[in-house]
């Protein structure tokens, strides 16, 4: 079966930076887009960035773009999201997500067809 496992969080201070990892097993990784999304307490899930299956497009919501960048190295079946200037408001559990192309840019939740556990960011004032 699909298993997604993010890595890479933790703490950080505002203005920050971290790398989150995610390696995915039991899927054709690189038939797949791959996107990560965040959820903060007390709020929904939101999406973040996607990337195309070649690596070659990607796509950001608007408060991340110009700070964070999405990657995928298809040969390890890991996607990667560097996350530069870091805000408070940005704490939140970061998980990554498998889907079809055909839902590009897979920006609702509910066009994602795997999840992985997420990995908890904080980013401290």
């Amino acid at each position: 079966h699909a298993q997604l496992v993010e890595s890479g969080g933790g703490l950080v201070q505002a203005g920050g930076s971290l790398r989150l990892s995610c390696v995915a097993s039991g899927l054709t990784f690189s038939s797949h887009i791959m996107g990560w999304f965040r959820q903060a307490p007390g709020k929904e899930r939101e999406f973040v960035a996607v990337i195309s299956r070649n690596g070659i497009t990607t796509y950001y919501a608007d408060s991340v773009k110009g700070r964070f960048t999405i990657s995928r190295d298809n040969a390890k079946n890991t996607v990667y999201l560097q996350m530069n200037s870091l805000k408070p408001e940005e704490t939140a559990v970061y998980y990554c997500a498998a889907g079809s192309p055909s839902n590009w840019p897979m920006r609702g939740i509910n066009e994602c067809d795997y999840w992985g556990q997420g990995t908890q960011v904080i980013v401290s004032s």
